[in-house]
């Protein structure tokens, strides 16, 4: 949905509130209850006949979408330290059989690729868990062989990349520990999630809120989202679909490397804009580089940066800076200490403590950031 244009202020905490008629902002930020709800499934028994599976291999099977990025984040982080091959693809292979565990996600009962997936694993005799609505032609291909964890939470179709990314690491998990329990740092993966959310809240004013000033560092810009590792790859082309789905926004994904060697190609205005006859801003709007990444390769990013003059690294233990904020033009002072009524957010855990989390959860704690920032663009106008 594009962004209307708008006069709410990224402090207007009522006036946020009034506006996200759809939800955009809760749906956002319940990532954490996405990943209990998984846990909750898998202690209820849902993977037990997993237990002690040693598979040939673990096939992920998501064509597009959140389920998609899901995968290539889970194979780009995790994909090498397994014992078995672990691969994504779009539709399962014709050679999936007894040996192999195939877990299908999507978010649509119906897509052709997932249903016919399914079927096609069930009737090779390989152990399927389908992660997608228990509904329609999907339900019916699985015939009441394949295991269902469908989502519990309700959340918008751009918001579900937490409900896919649970259900590949419990499936990860049994095969790594032979037992069909929760990970037993789902719990703690899930309070990591809630305190971002937490961070972002409504109420807590935009100096404290890095979703609040990621969206206002993106605001009137064009953007760029580069990542520095496989990864952060994945991870910037889900924010690219976040921002478009959400508020029209184009955006690029790259790599870091490409952005590096674009240079000063991302500083030049319109080669036919005059400012002594075209409109304020009639040109080309100027290009902000966001670089993703995490904590462990934070300083080699910072210094790759230095080239780009304009551009921010983004991390999950990051809190926003008077610098970074004042660097968007003509925003002046947003403290909420100015603005009669604001009522702060209860206290957020301290982003540093983020820094010693896996790769993956830091991962999954920027996609958080990202989609409640798209939120707010969304809500305040993308500029």
């Amino acid at each position: 949905m594009t962004a209307p244009a708008s006069d709410i202020d990224f402090d207007d905490v009522e006036a946020l509130l009034a506006g996200d008629t759809r939800g955009a902002l809760r749906s956002a930020a319940l990532g954490g209850a996405q990943v209990r709800a998984v846990a909750a499934a898998v202690e209820e028994g849902a993977l037990a006949r997993l237990a002690g599976l040693r598979p040939r291999s673990v096939v992920l099977v998501a064509g597009h979408g959140s389920s998609a990025r899901a995968a290539g984040l889970v194979v780009a982080t995790l994909g090498a330290r397994l014992g078995v091959p672990l691969i994504h693809v779009a539709q399962a292979p014709s050679w999936v059989g007894p040996l192999d565990l195939v877990v299908v996600t999507g978010e649509d009962a119906g897509d052709p690729r997932l249903v016919h997936s399914v079927a096609q694993a069930v009737r090779h005799g390989a152990e399927v868990i389908v992660a997608a609505p228990d509904e329609g032609p999907l339900r019916a291909a699985g015939a009441g062989r394949a295991i269902t964890v469908p989502p519990r939470m309700h959340v918008l179709d751009i918001n579900s990349l937490m409900h896919h990314l649970a259900v590949m690491l419990a499936a990860l998990e049994v095969v790594e520990s032979g037992t069909a329990t929760a990970p037993s740092g789902f719990a703690e993966f899930a309070d990591v999630l809630d305190g971002e959310a937490l961070r972002n809240h409504p109420r807590r004013e935009l100096f404290h809120n890095p979703a609040k000033s990621l969206a206002s560092r993106m605001q009137g810009r064009r953007v760029v989202l580069a990542g520095d590792s496989a990864g952060a790859r994945e991870l910037a082309g889900h924010g690219a679909a976040v921002l478009l789905r959400v508020t029209g926004t184009v955006a690029a994904a790259a790599e870091l490397s490409d952005v590096l060697a674009a240079g000063p190609a991302l500083t030049s205005g319109s080669l036919f804009h005059d400012p002594d006859f075209d409109e304020p801003g009639a040109g080309a709007r100027l290009v902000r580089v966001f670089a993703l990444s995490t904590s462990a390769s934070a300083r080699a990013v910072e210094m790759r940066m230095a080239a780009l003059p304009d551009a921010d690294l983004v991390l999950a233990g990051e809190e926003p800076t008077p610098a970074q904020l004042h660097r968007q033009e003509g925003r002046g002072d947003h403290g909420a200490a100015s603005r009669p009524g604001v009522v702060q957010a209860p206290a957020a855990p301290p982003a540093a403590e983020l820094d010693d989390r896996a790769e993956i959860e830091q991962l999954a704690v920027l996609a958080t950031r990202l989609e409640m920032a798209a939120a707010y663009l969304q809500l305040v106008g993308a500029g």
